[in-house]
Formats: structure tokens, C-alpha cells, sequence
């Protein structure tokens, strides 16, 4: 079948490509191939990530009284509202270590993923108009996503630290210890995890619209089937399996295992939510390409 191409104008500043009696810069054309993934597009085109970074940065803040301090107050109430209702009332908080900082640990890991799963997830139908009107990579936009919501995660792992901080020097309950090193990891695979999911649930909420809402009923579920209102050692034994069945289950233990000393640290299981996220993330990628060749057709 005899596919079309669209041809950009030339530009002297990059090497120019012969097509016969003329010379084009770029040649925009449809994907052949399943794994044809076009990442050298995207970095060609990193400028623009950074542009849709700042955009989204100031979109969400320019207009508020507080502005970024919202970083600050909302894992603050959440936590605070965490250790009243699980830690005071139902008596879920751990034993050994304070409950407050307990809970602003799972806090901050699950707040930045979830941000960012949320999202991913609408990148199709909230940009549609963009999409439909000029031509770019269309994977820079879930990418400067995570990366501008890694600002927000960086604003509260600040905060993170210096309640870490406060409780390392006034009590003795924490210990510390060599898997703090691994926090790197953690945040790239919470990064990519979402990434990865909110590509697949994006590609197709294009055709299927209840799936947004289903995704957002499905975060509010995952919160409890991931270790952040509980410690792993108050689950039965034959349930454990079944939520750390869950990927985000072993980042959330080895964050607080690394800074609190507290939890269950396994390579088995980091390794189990590494192996998903690599998989989730390439599933993600080529269902994304796939779709964005025909998704104006469905939003």
C-alpha cells in the first residue's frame, strides 16, 4: 500500500536529505514496524520536553496564591491525616519507629508516582488539539510529564528529609543503612512505571473513555494494596504475596528500609517490580506509537 509523506522546508542548519531534484531536512512518515520506537526523534527533539516542563510547571502555579508551596502543605495534611485516622485510631502504625515519619515515607514515594500515572494517563485526550494541529514527537509530552513532576518529588523529598532528619537526632528508633543508596533507582523505576502504564491506559482511553475513570477508582485501590498506610508486618502471611504481587510494593519497602531501617528488603522482589517496569515500559511505548497514528480519528 502506497503511503504518504509530508515534506518540512529546508533547513540550512542541519544535513539535508536528497530526494531527487531536491533536498529535505526532515521526512515525516508513518511507522512500519512494531519496534520502530523513533527514541533518536525524541532526543532530537529534547528542547521541546523542556519547553512542555516549564509549561506545565507554570500552567499549574501561575494563578495560585501559594504556588509551589502546595508541594509542601498537601503531603503534609495527607500525612498528618494518615497517622490520626491509621496510626491513632485503627492502630495500623509500626512498632519501633514514629508512625508520623513512617507514613511521609510511603507518602512521597506514592504521591509521585501516582501524580504521574494520573497524568500520563489523559497525555491523548487533554492534548488532542495540539496533537491534531502540528507535528512532534508525540512520547516528549508523557516524558516532560515525569520530568516536571520530578520537581514536585524533589520539593517533598526535601521536606521528607528534614523530618528525617529532626527524628534521626531526637530518637534512636531509626537505622539507616546501606540501601539508602539504591533511592536513585527507586525514583527512575517509579518514573518509568508510570510512565509505562500511563501510555497504555492513555492509548486506550483514546477509544474507551471509561477507562479514566476506572484508572482513577484503580489508584485510590492501589494506595491500600501497596504498603503505605500499613507496615508489610501487620499483613497475614498468606496475603503477602499478593501485595508484594504489586511492583510498587518492594520501591516502597526498600525507601523505607534504606532511611527508617524498618521493612522488608528482598533483590527477589526488587528485582520482580524492576522486570515489571521494563516490561510495562516497552508495552507502553510501542502501544502508544501505535495508537497516535489514528487516535484524532477517536477523541
Amino acid at each position: 500500500m502506497q503511503t504518504t509523506e509530508f515534506l518540512s522546508k529546508p533547513n540550512p542548519t542541519t544535513p539535508a536529505i536528497d530526494r531527487g531534484e531536491e533536498k529535505w531536512s526532515e521526512i515525516i512518515q508513518p511507522h512500519t514496524r512494531l519496534l520502530d520506537l523513533r527514541l533518536g526523534d525524541v532526543w532530537r527533539y529534547r528542547d521541546l520536553v523542556m519547553l512542555f516542563v516549564k509549561r506545565d510547571f507554570v500552567s499549574n502555579y501561575k494563578q495560585t496564591i501559594l504556588g509551589p508551596i502546595w508541594f509542601i502543605i498537601q503531603p503534609l495534611l495527607t500525612t498528618i491525616t494518615f497517622y490520626i485516622i491509621f496510626g491513632r485510631v485503627a492502630k495500623l502504625g509500626p512498632a519501633g519507629i514514629p508512625s508520623f515519619i513512617f507514613y511521609l515515607a510511603g507518602n512521597t514515594v506514592w504521591g509521585y508516582f501516582s501524580q504521574c500515572l494520573s497524568a500520563v494517563s489523559t497525555v491523548f485526550t487533554s492534548n488532542a488539539a495540539i496533537f491534531s494541529k502540528v507535528y512532534f514527537p508525540r512520547l516528549t509530552m508523557p516524558l516532560s510529564i515525569i520530568i516536571s513532576n520530578l520537581v514536585r518529588f524533589g520539593i517533598q523529598f526535601a521536606l521528607f528529609l528534614v523530618m528525617w532528619a529532626y527524628f534521626l537526632f531526637t530518637t534512636s528508633a531509626l537505622h539507616p543503612n546501606w540501601a539508602i543508596l539504591l533511592t536513585p533507582l527507586l525514583v527512575v523505576l517509579m518514573g518509568l512505571l508510570s510512565l509505562g502504564l500511563g501510555m497504555i491506559f492513555s492509548a486506550l482511553t483514546t477509544k474507551y473513555r471509561d477507562l479514566a475513570m476506572l484508572l482513577t477508582f484503580g489508584i485510590q485501590l492501589g494506595l491500600y494494596a501497596t504498603p503505605v498506610i500499613y507496615p508489610l508486618s501487620k499483613v497475614p502471611a498468606k496475603y503477602l504475596w499478593l501485595i508484594m504481587a504489586n511492583p510498587m510494593s518492594a520501591i516502597v519497602e526498600t525507601f523505607r528500609v534504606g532511611f527508617l531501617g524498618s521493612g522488608i528488603f528482598s533483590w527477589l522482589y526488587l528485582g520482580y517490580s524492576t522486570l515489571f517496569t521494563v516490561i510495562t515500559l516497552i508495552a507502553g511505548t510501542i502501544i502508544f506509537n501505535r495508537v497516535e497514528k489514528s487516535f484524532t480519528d477517536t477523541v
